[in-house]
């Protein structure tokens, strides 16, 4: 599992049926090695006990502005400076009204009011019509405003029977969330547009051509540019990953279908990055019907399937494009070769055994200036160190156009 980009948080957890929830976020988080500092109204202890949650954080919980635990008598000050970002999760309609009004009458408000430049982020919590009341909006986008991140909510069934708007986050979405917010916006303004996943050849009704891709190097790529603040469309084939937040998806089975998705998507887009593991080659006459096995030999007739990436850097004005090469051997000569050929500015390479399934995998970027290696880590980490590359190509590209 991925290291957490923070490292001491400050959750706050106010009333509501979602305070459970708070108990699978403090052990995700502890789990990614991020020390957690419990504040508590003294209603969210009516929902969940702050023993459960000393057990999991590993620190005492705090519920109480007039606690002696902290020497100098002022927590308010003490929290919000040793934490990186303060996260309030459940947060409840009461307690929004609260930090948009700037009240300070127990210890969670008081720390928010007193955090100085610290991140503050908010997961509401509410039914429905609270959740739409004129007043909850108006508050909502007050903090806005005030420069608090709102992460969700989220809509479904609800504790009190209602269908809609005010859920909590998922503990793993919130998480997701929680990270998305504190990444740099590099991307911001920008559109992507990213293929992901492998592409499927029909031979008959039940078989096809395929590979081991499972896209998780693509979807992790879409995650870090909506996370940077771009806006992504995911082009996707046949896999099980699950879909980022913010992200459209567009699902395709073949190569065909994926170049038709991909040039029908391609108006306006700052990006592309061509990531799926295509199929290079397609059956030139698939069976309606499943093929009955005998003992003859199958024949197979192929055609080669069009190059996306080709296809989209040989345009009058492509965007900006980046490529992906798995390679099982001469890795560097055969992707720069590739680079060179299809005309790409940036190409990503890995050798096949680090290209297919694993949560891990490293990196090298091939760029004009040369090598970039990335070292071994997990998939999104090496997404964000990809993009942050592209960020700095596509900086440089504006200046060097602009001093033309």
């Amino acid at each position: 599992m991925a290291q957490s980009t923070f490292k001491r948080l400050l959750v706050g957890i106010t009333g509501g049926i979602a305070a459970y929830k708070a108990a699978e976020l403090i052990r995700l988080l502890v789990r990614q090695g991020v020390e957690v500092q419990v504040v508590m109204t003294q209603a969210a202890c009516q929902f969940i006990t702050p023993v459960t949650l000393q057990a999991l954080s590993g620190k005492p919980v705090f519920t109480d502005l007039w606690d002696d635990r902290i020497d100098n008598g002022m927590a308010h000050i003490e929290f919000s400076r040793d934490a990186d970002a303060i996260l309030i999760a459940p947060a409840s309609a009461d307690f929004l009204a609260k930090l948009a009004q700037g009240r300070a009458d127990d210890l969670l408000s008081t720390i928010c009011l007193a955090r100085g430049g610290c991140p503050l982020m908010v997961a509401p919590a509410m039914n429905v019509q609270m959740w739409e009341n004129a007043a909850t909006q108006r508050n909502m986008m007050q903090l806005r405003n005030d420069g608090v991140a709102i992460l969700g909510p989220d809509s479904g069934d609800q504790a009190c029977g209602d269908t809609g708007l005010g859920r909590m986050l998922e503990p793993q979405d919130l998480l997701d969330a929680l990270e998305a917010s504190l990444q740099p916006k590099l991307l911001a303004g920008k559109r992507v547009l990213l293929t992901a996943g492998p592409t499927f050849e029909a031979i008959d009704a039940v078989r096809g051509i395929t590979n081991l891709s499972s896209g998780k190097m693509g979807y992790a790529i879409a995650r870090a540019a909506i996370e940077m603040g771009a806006e992504v469309t995911l082009v996707s084939g046949q896999t099980s990953q699950k879909v980022p937040m913010g992200a459209k998806v567009i699902k395709v089975t073949s190569t065909q279908q994926m170049l038709s998705a991909v040039m029908e998507n391609l108006n306006g887009q700052d990006i592309f990055i061509g990531v799926a593991a295509v199929a290079d080659y397609y059956v030139l006459n698939p069976s309606e019907q499943k093929i009955k096995k005998d003992a003859h030999i199958l024949t197979l007739e192929l055609a080669p399937n069009p190059d996306i990436l080709a296809n989209v850097t040989n345009l009058p004005n492509p965007p900006f494009c980046v490529g992906f090469a798995a390679e099982s051997e001469n890795l560097h000569e055969y992707a720069e070769h590739k680079r060179r050929r299809k005309n790409l500015p940036l190409l990503a390479a890995n050798l096949i055994q680090d290209a297919f399934g694993g949560d891990d995998s490293e990196l090298i970027l091939l760029d004009d200036k040369g090598a970039h290696p990335l070292p071994r880590a997990p998939k999104l980490i090496l997404a964000r160190q990809l993009l942050k590359h592209v960020a700095t190509m596509l900086k440089e590209q504006k200046t060097f156009t602009g001093n033309k």
